[in-house]
């Protein structure tokens, strides 16, 4: 995939897509499967089914799906019948299809944008830990709303007191910094309406995986503040928040 070609005197593309940049960054960024990334999956799910499960959810449309893990995770929970999965990396794709996991249906390639199936095609979409890294986040959650009657959105919550002032490039690439009431209000830009919306913290394994005995302190304390005042939690530390939408027209 090309990348977009701009308007010299608006300086806005002439067509939306993933920028050249970006691109190269994830084409070889997963090799495999990754005991951190599944780690992590145990969380994301969790948080889909507690919020999902109440809403149709037989197709699924995952949305940069990364190399697979929350696919995985959610196919041997048997939430969701049909699984589909778009990305924008050949890694990926290659690293989901060597899984071989028994539900998923589709695995293709995509431009980041425009989604290559019909409107209303299927019951539940799911951005998890995608809009923090796209240039156009809105035409992003359009198209979802376009193709799935519900729409699911996970991502952390880097607005804090900790961001730093000036943003830095890195190989994450984390590009937009939410906070509870700016991932909110994206969604409902977007036509969409909140049905529910919670913060978590990642799981104990995550913390302990990473940082070892401290990792466990480090959770218990984000965990008891996230749980006794919310607001100073989300101002001090990185959380994550999730949301379930409607259209809101309907």
């Amino acid at each position: 995939m090309s990348s977009a070609k701009v308007n010299l005197q608006s300086g806005i593309p002439d067509t939306i897509a993933v920028s050249a940049k970006l691109k190269d960054n994830y084409d070889a960024y997963y090799d495999g499967e990754s005991s951190w990334r599944a780690l992590g999956a145990i969380g994301k799910v969790k948080n889909i089914v507690d919020l999902c499960s109440a809403i149709p959810h037989g197709r699924i449309l995952d949305i940069g799906s990364g190399e697979g893990a929350l696919l995985q995770r959610l196919s041997e929970g048997d939430f969701g019948k049909e699984l589909y999965s778009l990305e924008i990396s050949q890694s990926a794709v290659t690293a989901i299809l060597q899984r071989n996991i028994s539900r998923v249906r589709e695995c293709q390639l995509f431009d980041g944008y425009a989604i290559p199936y019909k409107s209303r095609q299927f019951d539940l979409a799911i951005l998890s830990h995608v809009v923090e890294h796209i240039e156009y986040p809105r035409k992003l959650l359009y198209e979802a709303a376009r193709v799935a009657d519900y729409v699911f959105v996970e991502v952390p919550l880097e607005d804090t007191m900790m961001l730093k002032p000036d943003f830095v490039f890195d190989s994450v690439g984390h590009i937009n910094f939410y906070s509870r009431k700016t991932i909110r209000r994206l969604v409902q830009t977007c036509d969409l309406r909140v049905l529910s919306q919670v913060v978590s913290n990642p799981s104990r394994a995550m913390y302990e995986y990473q940082f070892g005995r401290k990792g466990i302190l480090k959770y218990v304390l984000k965990e008891c503040l996230l749980r006794t005042a919310e607001p100073l939690a989300c101002e001090l530390f990185t959380y994550h928040c999730s949301l379930v939408c409607a259209r809101a027209s309907e």
